[in-house]
């Protein structure tokens, strides 16, 4: 069913790779011995989440699943700093929790309009020759490649947001209801799982709005999947009150609310404290009027809020609108989430630690700083290449090949790059 609605998805986001430093030096008629001067090179761009409130599902992912940012521009000559790679930005639904697919880690939970998260953060542009120069070294033939931006399988999990959410049992009339109430305009018929997505409506009474979501039927066993279960009871999570609308054309209504609850409370327990509005359906049929007594007695025994309606004619359906609004105000107020507090994640600061394995025909070093340290290395300069092997030095990583015993003319795997040990 989530392939209809697309409240799930999978996708693929990399950030640009940073551009390459320069190496220049500068050429006048009458300066000849001019410094360096190449630029830097521009870092990539970042991959953007935004939630965009004109949204209400993923189904923008539908045809697309792999993203990419720019790539930093090369520095040039004259101190030219390379461009910035250019940023993507996503539009997703507010309510879009997203998590690493490799990992499972959380990483965002984009809840108001507008709110943006950095995803995927762009490399590092490489330094030109003119950030070497030295008193010591006036004239470095050196400069940096670019890094890699960062790259992830990404997870994206809509979560509906609205005030009230209307449940209850296949063809109790939700969907009949929130089209009477509000402009949403859902499919409507006399049979089972009518509705196989949410439909959001948003009610004004009296200077008042609030979001309702009709969401689809469920059933006995539908926290374990069954019919439309884990399709959509997440989608109740984000909900402040529930309306529980009972069919009064059932054979016993009041085992379908307390089947419907059990499985509200095995899927998450939170949702079994939620506030209920209990409204009887159908009190145009004479079998809904003969069960209403009964209805309303064993409500008022349970302690619980009541009323009944025809959502069709529309009869007490303003009545009970001010009764959710009356459950509405007896909440506390969320909080309100800050600009400065809006969650900005970034990859976790390199390790110096690394690991040596021994392989047929040489070692393979893995380590997130000796790794980065290789992908930035221009193999043009030979320059370049001394000062890797100083930080494999200085790092403790030649000792410690020579202790797994490496042999001239061996293979060393770091990252992807193959070096002949010499």
């Amino acid at each position: 069913m989530s392939k209809l609605f697309f409240d799930e998805v999978k996708i693929y986001v990399e950030a640009g790779a940073g551009g390459n430093g320069c190496v220049s030096f500068r050429r006048e008629k009458y300066v000849p011995l001019g410094g360096p001067n190449g630029g830097n090179g521009g870092p990539g761009g970042g991959v953007f989440l935004q939630a965009d409130r004109h949204l209400n599902t993923l189904i923008s992912f539908r045809g697309r699943r792999h993203f990419k940012a720019g790539r930093g521009g090369h520095g040039l000559g004259k101190n030219k700093q390379g461009q910035k790679g250019e940023d993507i930005s996503l539009a997703v639904p507010p309510g879009t929790l997203v998590r690493d697919a490799d990992t499972g880690q959380f990483l965002a939970d984009l809840k108001t309009s507008e709110e943006r998260v950095l995803i995927a953060e762009g490399g590092r542009g490489g330094l030109g020759n003119a950030a070497f120069a030295s008193p010591t070294n006036q004239a470095p033939r050196i400069a940096d490649r670019g890094e890699q931006g960062a790259s992830r399988w990404l997870i994206l999990e809509l979560k509906l947001l609205a005030d009230v959410g209307i449940v209850g049992c296949p063809n109790a009339g939700k969907s009949t209801l929130l089209a009477a109430v509000s402009a949403a305009r859902p499919k409507i018929a006399d049979y089972p799982f009518t509705t196989l997505v949410p439909n959001l409506g948003m009610i004004s009474i009296d200077d008042r709005d609030f979001v309702m979501v009709d969401i689809p039927g469920l059933i006995e066993g539908a926290h374990e999947g069954a019919g439309l279960g884990h399709d959509f009871l997440r989608h109740i999570e984000r909900t402040r009150v529930l309306v529980h609308l009972l069919d009064g054309a059932s054979e016993n209504p009041l085992q379908d609310l307390d089947a419907i609850n059990e499985e509200l409370r095995l899927f998450n327990p939170t949702l079994a404290d939620k506030p209920q509005l209990v409204v009887l359906n159908k009190m145009d049929l004479p079998q809904a009027q003969e069960l209403w007594p009964l209805i309303e007695k064993e409500m008022d025994d349970r302690g619980m809020a009541v009323c009944s309606i025809s959502a069709a004619t529309g009869t007490g359906v303003r009545q009970m609108l001010y009764r959710v609004l009356q459950l509405l105000d007896s909440l506390p107020e969320e909080p309100e989430i800050a600009p400065e507090e809006i969650a900005v994640f970034r990859p976790p600061e390199e390790e110096e630690g690394f690991t040596i394995t021994v392989e047929k025909g040489g070692l393979r070093i893995e380590g997130k700083r000796v790794e980065r340290l290789v992908a930035r290395t221009d193999w043009h300069y030979d320059e370049s290449v001394r000062r890797l092997h100083r930080a494999l030095e200085r790092m403790g990583i030649t000792k410690a090949m020579e202790e797994a015993g490496v042999q001239k003319g061996d293979t060393v795997y770091i990252g992807d790059a193959e070096l002949e040990w010499s």
